[in-house]
């Protein structure tokens, strides 16, 4: 499983809601060892129900009025935070600007380390924190900033404090940025179909297969663990894909972070269609959904 981080930002009523919920139905099976984890971190939290070990991947959903505390961890005696709760699953936070910001920033430590950290005068204990993280959002306070069919009421003041909850530095570790279109009432009659889940899904068993073959001899599983030394291993670009990298890394004037993000993105993609290198076009497609750096 890539670890993602997907942010939405559609007019309210556009579904962002029912396709979160829906994304744990494409992701691979536990393994008999992911399955022991998550019920460990279940059972010493007293959320363990009926002494069953866990089968199914978490999806926790923390209203915005979660505390920092409650949403990474701690109390006088540390227990696992939402984050540690989501382990292995989907962390789904909705309505991202109404969420404290203190609550937001310390989310940046545990996505970039996968793990959370709590201190305290007798001890210090570690709780894995290795989850997908979707956020959804309006444009603005009225929601209706981007929608072409109603007008938004909001003043410019009102829109750039809503929008400014959201900081920089955990924007740059949000590896896909979503837009979602208001539906239309023809749309809706229509009813165009899409592919299942069940179809997405064996794409993405493939492509999880294809990652355990790869990683087989390390201590990594998904390509979003890759360090940037396995990188150079692992997500070599050819003389087409490297000088497009270099434009893009100029032109957004991306971070390292950012870059490192963008090519690990790629090695999902070139996964998922088969390939065993990294081709233009995958590159191309993680560049598209970074190409939203900010949110105005």
């Amino acid at each position: 499983m890539h670890n993602v981080f997907t942010l939405m930002r559609p007019p309210p009523g556009s579904g962002k809601t029912m396709l979160a919920k829906g994304f744990p139905s494409i992701l691979p099976d536990l393994t008999l060892d992911e399955a022991l984890e998550i019920t460990k971190i279940h059972s010493i939290s007293g959320l363990l129900k009926n002494n069953a070990i866990i089968s199914q991947r978490p999806f926790r959903s923390p209203h915005h009025t979660i505390s920092k505390v409650s949403l990474v961890g701690g109390g006088r005696i540390p227990k696992p935070g939402e984050v540690s709760l989501a382990h292995l699953g989907v962390l789904f936070l909705d309505e991202l600007p109404e969420f404290q910001k203190s609550a937001l920033e310390v989310l940046r430590q545990p996505i970039e380390d996968q793990e959370v950290t709590i201190s305290r005068v007798n001890a210090s204990l570690t709780f894995p924190a290795s989850f997908t993280l979707i956020t959804s959002m309006n444009p603005c306070p009225c929601g209706y900033l981007t929608d072409p069919a109603h007008e938004c009421i909001c003043t410019p003041q009102q829109i750039k404090n809503y929008q400014g909850k959201i900081s920089g530095p955990l924007l740059d570790r949000l590896d896909i940025f979503v837009e979602i279109p208001s539906t239309t009432y023809d749309e809706l009659q229509t009813k165009p179909k899409g592919e299942s889940s069940s179809v997405i899904k064996k794409r993405v068993d493939a492509a999880r297969e294809r990652q355990n073959q790869r990683y087989q001899n390390l201590d990594i599983f998904y390509n979003a663990q890759l360090t940037p030394k396995l990188m150079e291993i692992y997500c070599k670009l050819g003389p087409a894909e490297e000088n497009l990298m270099k434009n893009v890394y100029t032109k957004m004037k991306l971070s390292a972070r950012g870059y490192h993000r963008i090519l690990k993105l790629a090695r999902t993609i070139a996964d998922l269609d088969g390939s065993k290198t990294i081709q233009v076009n995958h590159l191309s497609e993680a560049i598209q959904y970074r190409g939203m750096t900010r949110l105005s």
